[in-house]
């Protein structure tokens, strides 16, 4: 329990946080919709789908305020930059912003279902309320209209017998943005599983670009002001005596005709600061988006494997951090993440990139264009793998294509030993690559045995220890090592470090989740609570 304290106490502290805020909101509204004497004729037609409807109101609009900022990957990197004097344990919460994405996603549509059933039965309670069924009282309040001769204002927004729920849903602005809201809202969530968003990328791009129109609606949803209150009027109308003799209404000073009116719409108000810093992100990607870039060189390595080595003016880049990229040729709209295989001493960046769906290959497929074919980038973005040099044993694990920014890191690693870098703290580190496929090795393999080189060279031999571990064989290639056994170097990867052939791996390869799940489960197992000891933290990559 203290292991997982240190490496996940913070981040479910900022969880208990976020969902006591939830249904501290929650069970303030509703009991203010449901008890409020404002609101006590207003619940005689509407009853308690009143303040079932308005609670998850609340909370909807706290959660559409958080919900653009995870994604706002410039602000977190500006954060990221500014929390170095707080220590790793608050940069870390930064690395982990999809995952708080997701939730605040997954409370926004439990919300928006509660929300949505009780507001359909308000609809239904209204009709009902004007057609009499609910009593003279329901029936009095009802009847009241708009009238300055009469000085009257109304509750009930159905003004006609011929006014179903269904046509006041589509005929009422809260009515037909909700239904717009809803619609986008099901796409949004419906295209972002797991399926869907590795199989068909686009639908999951394109389907969450419906958020503008999320938002557009969400602005105007409560314009309509339906949900009414009682004023205060003079003399004041008291509901405990009047509300027995709704006949006597206007007529006894004690029973002035009670006045209502819809409350101010609040939505506005709590999504419009994440609005207009969004608006500014887009910007920067916009601005990004338009200057120049050029390639330096572009190698098609084994495995569907390319490699774009690009330079743009004034880009600066940190190990392991990730850039988009966009190719107009393939889509104007569509960015996608790679993480940097170059080192911050280079003077170009570089992105591998495997072909894995349609805008991975057709990439691939315009490799004979690129002198004329044009790419924005837009980045670079803060990752874990920051922090790596602020370790003395840094371990590396990384599966597939999944090793690119241990790529960035030994690079970087092997320049500062070549320049006798004071500032390098890392003493160690422990290199695991996993791999279905043989060629997977190959482009990586030169990187290792120019660092295996040259930390022999410089009797450093201990500084960095690699396995390489193939899931994907067969027998041949096992009787084709057992014949060159007694080499000194490796027959795939022409290292002196042999491959391991693993097959009970491969499964979790398919899903570099449980992985990577296990190893923090590992890390938090064998750390030790005294800090003088060995302590694990674990950091993972998130796109």
């Amino acid at each position: 329990m203290s292991n997982w304290i240190i490496n996940q106490g913070l981040s479910a502290f900022i969880l208990v946080v976020w969902m006591g805020i939830n249904i501290f909101l929650f069970v303030y509204y509703y009991l203010f919709y449901d008890l409020g004497p404002q609101f006590e004729y207003t619940r005689e037609l509407l009853g308690s789908a009143l303040p079932w409807a308005r609670a998850p109101a609340a909370v909807l609009n706290f959660n559409c305020m958080l919900i653009l900022l995870p994604v706002c990957r410039n602000l977190l990197s500006l954060l990221r930059g500014s929390f170095i004097c707080c220590g790793r344990s608050m940069r870390k919460q930064l690395d982990k912003n999809l995952t708080f994405h997701k939730l605040v996603a997954y409370m926004i549509a439990l919300m928006t279902a509660v929300h949505t059933v009780a507001h359909l039965l308000n609809a239904d309670w209204y009709t009902n309320s004007f057609q009499g069924r609910y009593g003279p009282l329901a029936s009095k309040l009802s009847m009241l209209g708009d009238s300055r001769e009469l000085n009257t204002t109304y509750l009930n927004p159905i003004r006609s017998n011929s006014t179903t729920p269904t046509i006041f849903v589509f005929t009422t602005i809260a009515g037909l943005t909700g239904v717009v809201i809803t619609l986008a809202l099901i796409l949004i969530i419906t295209s972002s599983m797991e399926v869907i968003r590795r199989s068909y990328f686009e639908v999951f791009w394109y389907t969450h670009h419906l958020f503008i129109i999320f938002f557009a609606g969400l602005v105007f949803h409560g314009a309509g002001r339906i949900v009414r209150s009682q004023q205060v009027t003079n003399p004041p109308h008291n509901n405990s005596f009047c509300k027995d003799q709704p006949e006597n209404w206007g007529k006894i000073p004690e029973c002035p005709v009670p006045q209502f009116a819809g409350g101010f719409p609040q939505t506005w108000m709590w999504v419009i600061g994440p609005m207009i810093i969004y608006l500014c992100e887009r910007l920067l990607r916009f601005i990004r988006y338009m200057q120049p870039v050029s390639y330096r060189k572009i190698v098609i390595r084994p495995s569907k494997v390319l490699e774009l080595q690009l330079v743009k003016p004034g880009f600066k880049m940190e190990v392991g951090q990730y850039v988009f990229l966009n190719c107009p040729a393939i889509s104007q709209l569509e960015w996608h993440p790679f993480t940097m295989t170059s080192a911050p001493e280079e003077d170009f960046f570089s992105v591998h990139i495997r072909s894995v769906g349609d805008w991975t290959e057709k990439l691939i497929k315009m490799k004979f264009f690129y002198l004329c074919l044009r790419m924005a980038v837009d980045g670079p973005f803060g990752t874990a793998s920051e922090d790596v040099f602020d370790y003395e044993v840094s371990m590396l694990v990384g599966a597939g294509i999944g090793v690119t920014p241990f790529a960035s890191i030994l690079k970087s690693i092997w320049y500062k030993f070549k320049d006798s870098d004071p500032k390098l703290r890392t003493k160690r580190i422990y290199f695991y690559w996993l791999c279905r496929e043989t060629y997977a090795f190959e482009w990586f393999a030169d990187l290792l045995q120019v660092l295996e080189k040259d930390m022999e060279e410089r009797g450093m031999r201990d500084f960095l220890t690699y396995k390489l571990y193939l899931t994907g064989w067969d027998q041949s290639h096992v009787n084709h090592a057992m014949v060159h056994f007694d080499k000194d170097t490796d027959i795939i990867t022409g290292l002196k470090q042999k491959t391991h052939y693993v097959s009970k791996l491969f499964t979790m390869l398919r899903i570099p989740t449980p992985l990577a799940k296990d190893l923090e489960k590992k890390c938090v197992r064998y750390s030790d609570v005294d800090p003088r000891k060995t302590t694990f933290y674990f950091n993972k990559e998130n796109f």
